[in-house]
Formats: C-alpha cells, structure tokens, sequence
C-alpha cells in the first residue's frame, strides 16, 4: 500500500525567514550554493467552550524551503504575511550538546501562496517593484507546479 505524506496549512508567518546557504560541494566552498529558508507558522482555530465563551487555539509550526523556493520567501515573504502552504511532514533528529538526543518535525514546503499581508495601521503601505522578477531569469530552473 502506498501511503501520503501531504500537509496543507493557512497561517501566519511568526517572523521573516531566516536563510542559510549551503555549498553544493562540501570539499569546495566556492561550488554552487543551495540555499534553506525556515519560519515559524501560527495556524489559529476558534471553538466555543461549555459555556459558550469563545476559545482561540494557535498552534505553531516549523515551516522549511529549499532552493528557488528558499529564494523567493527570502524577497517577500515577511513577519505577519499570511501564506498557504503545501509540504510534507519530516522529522529529523541529532544529539545537543549534552549528549541528548533530540528530535524536530517540520513541514518541508512543496509551495506556498501569500494570501494577505498585514500591516500595521502606523505603517504606510508601500508598493515595491515585483520581487520574483528580480530572482527568475531565463538561467532561473523551472518553477513546477508553484501557483505564481
């Protein structure tokens, strides 16, 4: 049996992702570099309690991009941005540096989509040129099925 490891989120960034790149070659430093954006995301549910009060529940999640993909949340995604992902789920673990074994589970995205941006009421809105077109380029490697 074939089984699926899909995962579709609405939320809100929980602040703007922090890059890293990596050489593609780890004995040769000046190689191609691939790069990794991770950022927290807060997906919130409402309910009503016994007593009808309404109740806010917010979980939080691990979101990882690789590659392009890495790129582009680099240039626009930003803190409070709310986003769709689609990903799967995957768990890594290591040892700290106490010899304890730990463990993560992310969402490593397949593509996402912003939604909505939200800006603070102090804040003017300013519009900037189109972030993707300062990144994709006829040597940029074909994007699949992201829905831009």
């Amino acid at each position: 049996m074939i089984g699926v490891n899909k995962v579709i989120l609405i939320g809100n960034l929980g602040k703007n992702p922090d890059v890293v790149a990596f050489p593609v070659d780890k004995n040769d430093e000046t190689s191609n570099m691939v790069k990794k954006a991770s950022f927290p995301l807060a997906t919130t549910e409402y309910r009503k309690n016994r007593d009808g009060e309404r109740i806010e529940q917010t979980e939080w999640h691990n979101v990882v991009c690789w590659r392009t993909l890495a790129e582009i949340a680099e240039k626009i995604l930003r803190k409070g941005t709310q986003i769709y992902v689609e990903g799967k789920l995957q768990t890594r673990s290591w040892e700290d540096k106490d010899g304890n074994k730990r463990y993560i589970t992310e969402v490593v995205a397949d593509n996402f989509t912003i939604l909505g941006n939200r800006t603070r009421q102090d804040e003017p809105a300013h519009h900037e040129p189109d972030p993707l077109s300062s990144i994709l380029n006829n040597e940029t490697e074909p994007l699949g099925d992201l829905p831009f």
